[in-house]
């Protein structure tokens, strides 16, 4: 989640949502993100909205954050009225939501569920340092009825963990994925960083290869962006870091689609992995699908029928609201024709089933298939996929096919 909140148009006291996001409500897909703003130390990388306890000042707390997380759901039951919204998918990210104790967590859920209803079968994903939880940790999470947990495991080397700053160390991983798969959870992500200034290609085939050993059913591997603002873009600034160029990140693309592939976990969206269609990331499909969700949290965005809106930034500034029974939004913008559609192309167009080619302009389309960046497809009521090329180029693509 990025750090910077966009502009946009002021949001009524009460959260109250324009007539044309409601209708159709119930009739799409409806999650649920939790934002939990809490780190233990901030890795120099990283740009999202987290908090240290040094940075963290007065008027919020890991102990009272909680209640403020079940105030927005209570909010967002209020804001949504009585339409009947089954939950199909939650998601804890951060931050480190396992800094708050399980207990506190399976509240927020269980809010969730007094509030809307889990839906019979609901994903629910917790993000994960390793060094957060122990055995008795993970075996809470799941008595409190999550069935899914995403490891930030980043690296298997340690020079490469120590560039970015992450406290745990490789042997970590396979110990808790295993407390985990024990636990009783048949869903297990690893999350994997390439691109780190001083990373080889053996580095990252190691990582891979030491990802694959933990047996988990996804995996979802990103390029390092270097964020303005972050320790590690003042580093490289300085000269005290050299990141990859665009050329060996492709390399280390082509390599991660390599190994995963041949045990057996499929592409079916640019950076991510999994076994079948069973251990895809319910949550981030419904988002690339263009459901509707509500965002808990400090900078936490939301979707509801084209209307996008985001929450202030700080905890405290985000508790407060909520105290004085006022939205913890701080802007929203309402989608028109247009911006829906090219958005739907950047979302769809990610995934390993495409998005339809009349979305798509002809030409355009037609000149992505003779460069091989399109698999070929007819070009009426088809579906335009991305070929290995194509993901390699996919912002450029969608530039042009949109």
């Amino acid at each position: 989640m990025p750090a910077t909140l966009p502009d946009g148009d002021p949001v009524p006291a009460d959260g109250a949502l324009p007539a044309g996001a409601l209708e159709g409500l119930g009739t799409r897909p409806f999650a649920f993100y939790v934002h939990v703003p809490f780190c233990v130390t901030r890795c120099g990388y990283c740009d999202f909205n987290t908090y240290t306890a040094t940075e963290l000042g007065p008027g919020a707390s890991r102990e009272s954050y909680a209640d403020t997380a079940i105030a927005e759901v209570r909010m967002a039951r209020r804001v949504l009225g009585d339409a009947d919204l089954p939950v199909e998918t939650v998601f804890v990210g951060g931050g480190t939501p396992t800094l708050l104790p399980p207990d506190d967590l399976g509240r927020v859920l269980a809010a969730v569920d007094a509030e809307f209803g889990l839906a019979p079968g609901a994903e629910v994903t917790t993000e994960a340092n390793p060094e957060s939880v122990d055995e008795a940790y993970v075996a809470k999470l799941r008595e409190a009825g999550f069935t899914r947990v995403s490891y930030g495991m980043q690296s298997a080397r340690e020079h490469v963990l120590a560039v970015l700053e992450r406290s745990h160390t490789p042997g970590r991983v396979p110990e808790v994925v295993g407390w985990t798969r024990k636990a009783g959870f048949e869903h297990i992500n690893l999350d994997l960083i390439y691109g780190t200034p001083g990373e080889t290609d053996d580095d990252w085939r190691a990582s891979l290869e030491a990802a694959l050993e933990a047996e988990p059913d996804h995996v979802s591997a990103y390029a390092l962006i270097v964020e303005d603002g972050t320790r590690l873009a003042a580093q490289v600034r300085r000269g005290e870091l050299t990141p990859p160029d665009d050329d060996a990140m492709a390399d280390r693309y082509l390599i991660a689609d390599e190994l995963l592939g041949a045990q057996g976990l499929r592409w079916y969206e640019i950076s991510n992995w999994a076994t079948g269609p069973d251990a895809a990331c319910r949550h981030n499909l419904l988002y690339w699908t263009g459901a509707d969700w509500w965002g808990v949290g400090p900078g936490a965005h939301s979707h509801v029928g084209g209307t996008r809106w985001w929450n202030v930034k700080h905890p405290a500034a985000h508790a407060a609201r909520l105290a004085e029974g006022t939205t913890p939004a701080h802007a929203r913008e309402v989608l028109d024709a247009a911006d829906r559609r090219i958005e739907r192309i950047m979302l769809e167009l990610r995934l390993a089933e495409g998005c339809p080619v009349d979305l798509l302009d002809e030409r355009a389309a037609r000149r992505a298939v003779a460069d091989g960046l399109l698999e070929p497809a007819p070009f009426e009521g088809g579906r335009a996929v991305l070929t290995l090329r194509g993901r390699l180029l996919a912002d450029a693509v969608v530039r042009d096919l949109t």
